[in-house]
């Protein structure tokens, strides 16, 4: 065999973006101070915002510290994320043995930060990069957020491809369900609502027109058909600020079915990893309320991580992204997200 012959059909990185997660207590400040002063969050001028989100994030580190300890002092996004990140590359190395992939993170407000992820994907010289939110219902505010970022911040070479979103991907579907269906059967027979908590934005986004709550829908509309579920509700956690937030609230819909006399099944529906919105707030504060509005049971369905059918959509993903043309490197700052689509599934280039 030559070495032509060996060479791989081509080199691919796959950068997974997420949020991120303070990894002590220490970066707990600067990690508030990072994702408040994107605009992306508060879309004030960097001369206002910028301060502000010094205040937000002085304000907010004491208890968000209290928070993070109770996960062991830090978040396990980046841990979590790592995990999928291995679960991939495996998935694609059988999927393309022929490709040369290699699979990146790239955090918006924690390490590793988009700019460093740009610096190692340049450096591993890529014929094709393709980027992946693990954010299954596309948002100004995560999605967009983190392609922009990437857009400004990588200098290398290859071709760029964005998956904008996947909000009923039937691996995404498959696995959720198959989560639901095994945490409705620790119910007993015990009647219970299954509740979709997925993270809240502003009403007034939506009214701009995000299409988030519009997919956040779309993902639940599947579940709901593949599991054949009569009694369920959409939900909405995390409110932060004075705004009007899309709703009803989390607590709003678990104190709604202790009245009803159901107890509850809470599904982070757009969540795939666990963090401090799953592990302190859906399984210690609102566990705490269900038990106090006489909401019981209460149980919650594990986010789908590594789960064999969202690792396997996810890869899926990838091979769609790179039958589609990409844009080069000095050119992605021009257009949507979605550039590179004839046709965005959710209204992504609309929004971005």
């Amino acid at each position: 065999m030559t070495a032509e012959t060996r060479r791989p059909n081509r080199r691919v990185a796959v950068v997974l973006t997420n949020l991120g997660g303070p990894d002590g207590p220490d970066a707990v400040k600067p990690f508030l101070f990072n994702l408040f002063n994107d605009p992306a969050i508060i879309g004030l001028p960097g001369i206002v915002r910028t301060p502000l989100a010094r205040l937000i994030s002085s304000r907010r580190e004491k208890a968000a510290q209290a928070n993070y300890a109770r996960m062991g002092g830090g978040s396990p996004l980046l841990p979590e994320t790592l995990k999928q990140a291995a679960a991939l590359s495996d998935a694609l190395s059988d999927a393309a043995p022929g490709d040369e992939t290699e699979v990146f993170i790239a955090m918006r407000y924690w390490h590793p930060l988009t700019e460093d992820t740009a610096k190692a994907v340049a450096e591993f010289q890529p014929d094709h990069v393709v980027l992946l939110p693990l954010y299954p219902q596309f948002s100004t505010t995560t999605t967009a957020s983190s392609l922009k970022a990437w857009r400004e911040a990588y200098k290398g070479p290859g071709e760029v491809h964005a998956v904008c979103c996947y909000p009923d991907a039937e691996g995404l579907i498959a696995a959720q369900a198959r989560l639901i269906r095994e945490t409705m059967d620790r119910a007993e027979g015990q009647p219970v609502r299954v509740l979709f908590s997925a993270h809240g934005i502003p009403e007034k986004l939506v009214a701009a027109g995000d299409p988030y709550q519009a997919q956040v829908e779309a993902t639940v509309a599947a579940v709901v058909a593949r599991l054949g579920l009569t009694d369920w509700a959409i939900c909405y956690q995390s409110r932060v600020g004075p705004m009007k937030w899309l709703g009803p609230a989390t607590p709003e819909a678990i104190e709604q079915a202790g009245r009803d006399g159901v107890g509850a099944v809470v599904v982070p529906i757009a969540f795939v990893s666990e963090h401090i919105e799953t592990l302190v707030e859906l399984d210690h504060e609102y566990a705490e309320l269900a038990e106090q509005v006489g909401c019981a049971r209460y149980l919650r369905t594990p986010a789908v991580g590594v789960d064999p059918d969202f690792i396997s959509g996810l890869a899926k993903a990838v091979a769609t992204a790179l039958e589609t043309s990409g844009v080069a490197p000095q050119g992605a700052s021009k257009g949507g997200p979605c550039a590179h689509l004839k046709a965005c599934p959710g209204g992504c280039s609309k929004a971005a």
